[in-house]
C-alpha cells in the first residue's frame, strides 16, 4: 500500500451494494490525481471467514481484514473510509452461518450452550464477530460528526414531513431509575499502570475468575456495575401492565447490537415478561430444545415446529399477544411485533422515528397510536424523555428553520464500550463480583443474584484529553456553544467531569461557551436553542454519541445517513465514516423483489472529499485537493438538482443519483482552473456523460420491477451484484475508455 492509498471498505446490506456501482466512478477519478483505492473486507461474512482458515479452501480464505485496519489505524498514513456494517445480533450471526454453509463454506454451526473445548473455542470465535465487533478496533480516534452545511440547507429549503403533536399525547418512557446499570455503577481512577481482574466470590467462598488479563494504563476510567434482574422482572411486569391499562401501544427499545451481551438478555427477559403463561408451562421444554427467549419471538416460533407441543406453544404465544397490551410492531402486515428479533428496534435509530412521525409506533392493526417506550436502564432514558415533553408542550420540530445539534463523541480506542465486548457477565450464582488490583486490592465490589446482568468497561486518559481538544476545536471553529452531557450524580461522570475540568485549563477558552450538564438538562437547553435556529455541540461519551448522532439528524434531516463524520486519528491518520445503515435491510429486500435500490450514498460523497482533503494535507497532493472541491461543488449540484433516489420506484435510484454524481464531478473537474492538466483530461468524459445522459438514464430506468438475484444476502455473488448494479453499459463504456 502507498502512501496516497484510500482504503475502501467492503461491508454489508445496501452499502455493500451501493460500493459496486460507486466504487468504478471512485477508483476511475482518483486514479487522475495518483490517488490508489483498495478495499477491505469488514463485513459479517467476511469477518465469520477469517475466523476459520483452517476449515476451509485456498480460494475461500479471507485474511483478517479488521485486525489489519485496526492496525492501519494507528499509523499516521492511515485513510480509511468505513461504511455501515452489520453489528451482528445472534440471529443475524446464525442467519448468515447458514447462508455460507448453503455456499459451500465448511463452518461449524453456532454453539449456543457449548460444552466441550472445541465447541467453547468455536464459540469464542462467532463472538468476537457479533455485536458491535468493527467500530472499537477502527476507533483510534474520537469523533467529529455533523450535518454539512450543504445538506442543511437543502433540509431547510425542502422540509421532510414531521408528524404533528398535541398535549394529549399519551406516549411516554418508562424507566427503571433504580436498581440498573445506572444506579449501580462504580468507578475507580487507576493510579498506575496495571493488570486487574474480574472474579466473582460465591456465597460459599468459591471463587471463579471472571476476567483476567484486564491491563489498564495510569489515569483510566474503570467502572463496574451491575443490572438486579428481579428488578428489572418486576418494572417488565409493571410496564405491560401500565400499557394495557393505558390502552398504547408496548415497545422495548435497547441496543442489542453494540451491548451484544447484556441487551439481548434483558430483551430475553422481555419477552418472558409479556408471555408468562408461555414460559410458565413451557419454558423447559423451550430450554431443553435450545431455544432461547433472547432470540426473540420469532426465532421461537419458528424452531417450536419441530417440538411435539408445537401447536399448543403456538397458541399460547396468540393467547399471550391477546391478552397482553398492544404490541408495536415492526411489520404489522407480515405480524413481526417488536418483541420479534432482537436487533429489529434499536434504539438509537427507533426512538428517533418514533418522535419524528407524533410519538407514534405501528400497532397490530396497522395504524399509528400513541406508545409506552420501555428503556430499562435509565442512563440516558431521560434524554427521549425531555424529547418528548417538548414536542407535547411546544408541538412538532420545523426543519425548515431548526437549528442544529453536531457532536463531538468519545470513542477512541474503546471509550465506555459497555456491554459489547468480554467484561459482561450473566451472574451463575449468588455472591459478589469483585474487580482486583495485582496487589489483591478490591477496587469495586457488587452483591449479586443469580441472572444478573455484570458488566464493566475502561476510558483510557489520552482520549480523554484528544476529547477534550477536539470539542474546543470544534466550538472555536464554529463559535457554537460545547456542552459536556455528564451527570455529577452519576459515578462515571464524575470522574470525567474531574478530568474535563483539568484539561480545559490547558486551552484558550476565552470567549467561548462551554458548559457541563446532565444529558436530560443538557437535552432541554439544546432543544430551546434549536426552536431558535441556533446550534449547538453535544460533547458526548460513546453511548450517546450513537444515540445523538442518529436523534438530532434525523430530526433535523429526516435521516442520519447524511451526515459528515470524520474520526481524527490520534496518530495522525483519518477515519472517514459514511453515516449510519439502519434502514440498510428493507433497501436490500426492495431490491431482490423489484430490482430498486433506495440507498442513498450522500454519506458516502461527503466521506469521500474530506478523504481526498485528508490526503492533500498530509500527504501533499495537490491534485487531491481539487477532487475533493469539486466533489463538494458536485454535491451541492447534486442536491439541488435533487437527485438523490427518488420514494419509488420509477425514478431514479441508488444507481441513478451516482451517474449524476459523476457527471457534475466530472463537469467541475473539467471546468475548474487550479490544475489545467486535469481539466483536459476529464473534459471529453464530462462532456461524453452529458450527451449520453438519457441513454444512460434510460438504461438505468429499464432494468426496474422484476427480481434482481444477487446471489446472498450476507455474501453476494460478486459478479451477479456486479451486474444487478452497473446495468448501464453506456456509463460502464465511458468509465472504461476514461
Amino acid at each position: 500500500m502507498s502512501d496516497e492509498t484510500i482504503i475502501y471498505t467492503h461491508t454489508d446490506e445496501a452499502p455493500l451494494l451501493a460500493t459496486y456501482s460507486f466504487l468504478p466512478i471512485i477508483s476511475a477519478y482518483a486514479a487522475k490525481a495518483g490517488v490508489q483505492v483498495e478495499t477491505r473486507d469488514i463485513s459479517l461474512a467476511g469477518r465469520i471467514i477469517a475466523q476459520f482458515p483452517e476449515r476451509l479452501s485456498a480460494e475461500q480464505r479471507i485474511d483478517d481484514h479488521l485486525a489489519e485496519l485496526g492496525e492501519l489505524a494507528t499509523k499516521p498514513e492511515a485513510n480509511i473510509i468505513k461504511l455501515p456494517n452489520i453489528s451482528a445480533s445472534v440471529p443475524q450471526l446464525k442467519a448468515a452461518i447458514k447462508e455460507l454453509q448453503e455456499q459451500g463454506y465448511d463452518l461449524p454451526a453456532y454453539p449456543e450452550n457449548p460444552q466441550t473445548d472445541e465447541e467453547r473455542e468455536v464459540r469464542a470465535k462467532y463472538d468476537r464477530v457479533k455485536g458491535s465487533a468493527v467500530n472499537p478496533v477502527l476507533r483510534e480516534g474520537n469523533s467529529d460528526r455533523r450535518a454539512p452545511a450543504s445538506v442543511k440547507n437543502y433540509a431547510k429549503a425542502h422540509p421532510h414531513r414531521m408528524g404533528a403533536w398535541t398535549p394529549e399525547s399519551k406516549t411516554n418512557v418508562a424507566t427503571m431509575g433504580e436498581h440498573d446499570f445506572r444506579s449501580n455503577e462504580l468507578s475507580v481512577v487507576v493510579e498506575s499502570d496495571d493488570t486487574l481482574r474480574i472474579e466473582h466470590v460465591a456465597a460459599d467462598g468459591a471463587t471463579t475468575v471472571l476476567k483476567d488479563d484486564v491491563k489498564v494504563l495510569a489515569g483510566e476510567v474503570v467502572d463496574g456495575t451491575y443490572m438486579d434482574v428481579a428488578a428489572l422482572r418486576r418494572f417488565l411486569t409493571e410496564q405491560i401492565a401500565r400499557a394495557k391499562a393505558d390502552d398504547v401501544l408496548f415497545s422495548v427499545h435497547l441496543k442489542a447490537t453494540m451491548m451484544k451481551v447484556s441487551d439481548p438478555i434483558i430483551f430475553g427477559h422481555a419477552v418472558q415478561a409479556f408471555f408468562p403463561t408461555l414460559f410458565e408451562q413451557y419454558g423447559e421444554q423451550l430450554a431443553a430444545a435450545g431455544i432461547s427467549p433472547n432470540d426473540g419471538l420469532g426465532g421461537l416460533l419458528s424452531a417450536v415446529a419441530d417440538l411435539p407441543d408445537g401447536d399448543a406453544i403456538k397458541a399460547a404465544v396468540e393467547q399471550g399477544l391477546a391478552e397482553g397490551p398492544r404490541m408495536a410492531m415492526v411489520d404489522s402486515d407480515k405480524g413481526i411485533t417488536n418483541l420479534h428479533v432482537p436487533s429489529d428496534v434499536i434504539i438509537d435509530a427507533s426512538m428517533p422515528a418514533m418522535i419524528r412521525t407524533s410519538g407514534h409506533m405501528w400497532g397490530p392493526d396497522g395504524e399509528e397510536d400513541d406508545t409506552l417506550a420501555v428503556i430499562p436502564d435509565s442512563s440516558y432514558a431521560g434524554v427521549y424523555q425531555t424529547v418528548i415533553d417538548d414536542c407535547r408542550a411546544n408541538g412538532a420540530f420545523d426543519p425548515a428553520t431548526m437549528g442544529s445539534v453536531p457532536n463531538v463523541g468519545l470513542m477512541a480506542k474503546a471509550a465506555e464500550e459497555y456491554g459489547s465486548h468480554d467484561k459482561t457477565f450473566e451472574v451463575p450464582a449468588a455472591g459478589t463480583v469483585r474487580v482486583v488490583d495485582s496487589a489483591g486490592n478490591v477496587l469495586m465490589e457488587h452483591e449479586v443474584q443469580p441472572g444478573d446482568i455484570w458488566r464493566a468497561c475502561q476510558t483510557k486518559d489520552e482520549p480523554i484529553r484528544d476529547w477534550v481538544k477536539l470539542a474546543v476545536t470544534r466550538a472555536r471553529a464554529t463559535g457554537a456553544p460545547a456542552v459536556f452531557w455528564l451527570d455529577e450524580t452519576r459515578a462515571h461522570d464524575a470522574n470525567l467531569i474531574a478530568k474535563v475540568k483539568t484539561y480545559l485549563a490547558d486551552h484558550d477558552t476565552d470567549g467561548l461557551t462551554i458548559e457541563i450538564m446532565a444529558p436530560a438538562e443538557a437535552t432541554a437547553y439544546s432543544l430551546e436553542r434549536i426552536r431558535r435556529g441556533e446550534d449547538t455541540i453535544s460533547v458526548t461519551g460513546n453511548v450517546l454519541r450513537d444515540y445523538n448522532t442518529d436523534l438530532f439528524p434525523i430530526l433535523e434531516l429526516g435521516t442520519s445517513a447524511k451526515m459528515l463524520s470524520v474520526v481524527p486519528l490520534m496518530n495522525g491518520g483519518g477515519l472517514f465514516e459514511t453515516g449510519a445503515g439502519g434502514s440498510a435491510p428493507k433497501h436490500v429486500q426492495q431490491l431482490v423483489k423489484e430490482n430498486y435500490l433506495r440507498w442513498d450514498s450522500l454519506g458516502e460523497f461527503f466521506a469521500l472529499a474530506a478523504s481526498f482533503e485528508h490526503l492533500a494535507t498530509t500527504r501533499g497532493n495537490a491534485r487531491a485537493q481539487v477532487l475533493a472541491d469539486t466533489l463538494d461543488r458536485a454535491t451541492g449540484t447534486f442536491l439541488n438538482e435533487d437527485k438523490s433516489p427518488t420514494r419509488r420506484i420509477g425514478g431514479i435510484d441508488n444507481r441513478g443519483s451516482h451517474f449524476y454524481l459523476a457527471l457534475y464531478w466530472a463537469q467541475e473537474l473539467s471546468t475548474q482552473t487550479d490544475d489545467a492538466e486535469l481539466a483536459a483530461a476529464f473534459g471529453p468524459l464530462a462532456e461524453k456523460l452529458a450527451e449520453q445522459e438519457q441513454t444512460i438514464v434510460d438504461e438505468l430506468l429499464a432494468v426496474q420491477g422484476s427480481p434482481a438475484d444477487i446471489g446472498g444476502y450476507f455474501r453476494p455473488d460478486p459478479a451477479k451484484a456486479d451486474a444487478v448494479m452497473r446495468p448501464s453499459k453506456t456509463l460502464n463504456d465511458a468509465l472504461a475508455s476514461f
